[in-house]
């Protein structure tokens, strides 16, 4: 098996992260999550949605007490101040959330999001007590021109390098090959494990503590090949674009979840 773990910890448990993106109402919301929560009332692994920032409080509302968390797609890079439409950490933070995602492969791409930004971003909601979601991957370009481990280990250099080697051991981790969202193409198993590996291995060597962080899957993770990607040594999970809008499909992946070694 390409890139086999030398860090298996068997106290880590498997993450599934429903990303909304932009899409989402009242009533539709309601009726999602409320079949998720009868989907989960005794599951083995972690469960959260990250949603946008109106369904927060609607989250808070639903989800407090059960075993799904919540969260919010991205976070400003500042305390606070004059900068219209963003929100901060703290903001967020007082809808309880425990997550917030950082860096997804959308901001940097229709955002002009930097490496550096992103590295902002993750220490503001270290600070405030939420743990980041931290995207790092690659385009297509760059794989087929053999750069993915550079661009990776890039990315993830800049943004270990704007929090502390303690906090490097409180962010999870997500690995989006961005040729692979909303595509329909899936990097194979050995694909993702082989870059899952090259990540925790950057983290243990920042701080040998991390070899405990969650490391998910972001690339089209969906119910038929689950299973096969999280039986994965290194693969803790999965972060769910359009999975995680359908009740069936999103319990199918958690399922899935609680079911790898």
């Amino acid at each position: 098996m390409p890139g086999l773990s030398k860090y298996v910890d068997p106290m880590r448990r498997k993450l599934i992260a429903g990303n909304w993106k932009m899409h989402g109402s009242l009533a539709a919301n309601a009726a999602l999550l409320n079949g998720i929560l009868a989907g989960t009332d005794a599951v083995t692994c972690d469960v959260a949605v990250c949603v946008p920032a109106p369904y927060l409080a609607q989250c808070k509302s639903l989800l407090s007490g059960s075993a799904v968390a919540w969260g919010a797609q991205d976070v400003s890079m500042h305390t606070s101040g004059a900068y219209t439409g963003e929100m901060s950490a703290a903001m967020i933070k007082e809808f309880d959330c425990r997550y917030v995602i950082v860096g997804h492969s959308e901001r940097r791409s229709g955002h002009a999001e930097s490496n550096e930004a992103v590295g902002r971003k993750a220490a503001q909601a270290l600070k405030a007590g939420l743990t980041p979601i931290v995207c790092v991957g690659e385009t297509l370009v760059q794989r087929e021109s053999g750069a993915t481990a550079e661009v990776v280990l890039g990315q993830l250099d800049t943004i270990l390098g704007a929090i502390s080697e303690q906090d490097a051991a409180r962010i999870v981790l997500a690995y989006e090959p961005v040729w692979a969202i909303g595509t329909g193409k899936t990097a194979t198993p050995d694909m993702a494990q082989e870059v899952h590996a090259l990540i925790r291995g950057k983290l243990v060597e920042r701080n040998p503590a991390a070899q405990s962080v969650q490391v998910l899957y972001g690339g089209s993770m969906k119910p038929d090949n689950a299973g096969q990607l999280m039986s994965m040594p290194d693969v803790d999970g999965g972060l769910i674009g359009g999975a995680a809008l359908k009740v069936d499909d999103f319990l199918a992946i958690v399922r899935a979840a609680c079911a790898a070694p």
